[in-house]
């Protein structure tokens, strides 16, 4: 059987996260393994999901309401026992700063570009793969 990876998918936007799958699609690089998704719409749903466990990435949408991914990001750094890495999607590039407060490992600017996305996915899946070896 294949490896997967699982990554949590966090906005309060359905096209968002369609994008995102749509960008991924099975895997988002050849040496990484293939993707599954769990959705969230709520923080609410994020901190279950993560309660739960097995979440290798999370993607969080910066410009979600009612709480942004940023603002999510921070909490979940600060209250999750060893919190998966966080790829932040933010709505402008001028909006890094924010993502580095956030202690998010990496950020990319909305609308998802596919290979952008994609290449900061499967360098996250990468890194956290080394971590576990």
């Amino acid at each position: 059987m294949q490896p997967t990876a699982t990554v949590l998918v966090y906005s309060d936007d359905s096209n968002t996260r369609e994008q995102v799958r749509l960008a991924t699609g099975r895997r988002p690089a050849p040496d990484v393994p293939v993707v599954e998704f769990v959705e969230c719409a709520t923080p609410a749903a994020v901190l279950t999901q993560l309660d739960r466990g097995g979440i290798d990435v999370c993607v969080l949408d910066g410009e979600a309401v009612p709480m942004g991914g940023m603002g999510l990001c921070r909490q979940i750094k600060d209250e999750v026992f060893d919190c998966p890495p966080v790829l932040l999607l933010i709505g402008r590039p001028q909006d890094a700063w924010l993502a580095t407060w956030s202690r998010a490992e990496s950020a990319v600017t909305l609308p998802v570009e596919p290979v952008e996305f994609a290449s900061a996915l499967a360098s996250l899946l990468r890194d956290k793969a080394a971590l576990n070896a």
